[in-house]
């Protein structure tokens, strides 16, 4: 699968970031408009670290706000074909120098599934797995070192 402009991700992920952009531009918003008016209640706002933590508050979430809404606009939600080589919404199994398996669903951060590592294309794993084949080397630079891997498996993400 290629990307267009946007980011691949799964529909579960995509419901997920719906899910937390409906809940912060009505519940969220809310409640840092009470917290904010609670702490302006307190008097001095020169000096009022509650209504200075409250506005940051406010500002990170309207940022998050808008992160969200960019990802949702330019999602990009479609199959992936299994086509034999690793791209964006396969699952890649590799074996590491070690000789331990190790499975690795290649998708971006926003579709992190719990019990499963994710290598992200944009990491110096997942940039290095994009187009290997089973029975392929991939060598990658990490903050631990050089490290190989061989592609023993690559199957579309079905989730």
């Amino acid at each position: 699968m290629t990307e267009s402009s946007g980011k691949w991700m799964t529909a579960a992920a995509l419901d997920k970031l719906r899910a937390e952009y409906d809940h912060l531009t009505t519940t969220g918003r809310d409640e840092v408009v009470k917290r904010i008016a609670e702490a302006r209640a307190h008097g001095d706002l020169k000096e009022n670290a509650e209504y200075d933590t409250a506005k940051n508050d406010q500002g990170l979430m309207e940022a998050r706000i808008r992160e969200l809404q960019h990802l949702i606009e330019n999602a990009v939600v479609g199959e992936v074909t299994d086509s034999g080589i690793v791209e964006i919404g396969t699952v890649a199994t590799v074996v590491d120098d070690d000789g331990d398996e190790l499975e690795f669903f290649v998708a971006h951060a926003e579709n992190r599934i719990d019990g499963m590592m994710l290598a992200s294309p944009d990491s110096p794993l997942g940039s290095a797995l994009l187009g290997a084949k089973p029975g392929d080397d991939v060598t990658f630079e990490a903050p631990g070192g050089t490290f190989t891997y061989q592609v023993t498996n690559v199957r579309v993400y079905e989730g």
